[in-house]
């Protein structure tokens, strides 16, 4: 399956598309033991401690060595959060994150797929609007507060999509956010999904 993007979407039925959001992966100072290490091993607090690094591969497992059926499809491209730029006020003392980018970097290695990082933290107006063009299995990984905030609200439009979190635990970085678009009738779908990959996961949803 290729990803397209359809130049003139007002004019036609958009494609079919399955777009799976999830988190970054563990970080430092969030209950989580050790500092953050870099992909070399080096100290660095922008990227994800030992725990965040094994659900890195876990997920890498999960969609790119086909262990989750047709619940958690392989992705035909990949976005990650641009590591070297932040651009939301609020957050510029604390600096772009490594950490979404290190999540997908053993996916997209198996994949042979390069992260789509032109999107900062911050963008995800312009992030949402390309996604929406595609077709096929998008795969994003972010921030959970800009997901929340910014991203679902802009997928989810006036479609009134049943079950969309308004928060997210900061201790949850575990579950599956999935939109389907089916082709056929331009209607959308949304579940959240559990794959319980390491100890201490959580099978309860995101709440309102």
């Amino acid at each position: 399956m290729s990803v397209q993007v359809n130049p003139d979407s007002s004019r036609f039925k958009m494609a079919a598309l399955t777009l799976i959001i999830i988190r970054h992966a563990e970080k430092p100072k969030e209950e989580w033991p050790g500092p953050g290490l870099t992909i070399e091993g080096s100290p660095d607090d922008k990227s994800l401690v030992l725990r965040g690094w094994q659900r890195a591969g876990a997920w890498s497992a999960l969609f790119g060595a086909g262990l989750g059926g047709t619940e958690f499809p392989r992705p035909d491209v990949i976005y990650a959060a641009d590591p070297s730029r932040n651009i939301v006020t609020a957050d510029a003392d604390d600096g772009p994150s490594q950490r979404p980018f290190e999540t997908v970097t053993p996916l997209s290695s198996a994949l042979g797929l390069k992260p789509v990082t032109k999107w900062a933290v911050g963008e995800e107006d312009d992030l949402v609007n390309e996604i929406m063009q595609l077709s096929g299995v998008a795969l994003v990984c972010w921030e959970h507060k800009r997901i929340i905030s910014h991203r679902l609200p802009g997928i989810a439009g006036s479609k009134n999509l049943l079950g969309l979190p308004s928060m997210w635990n900061r201790l949850r970085f575990d579950l599956v956010l999935r939109f389907d678009r089916d082709a056929s009738a331009n209607a959308w779908s949304f579940r959240q999904l559990f794959p319980r990959l390491l100890s201490g996961d959580s099978a309860t949803p995101l709440g309102r």
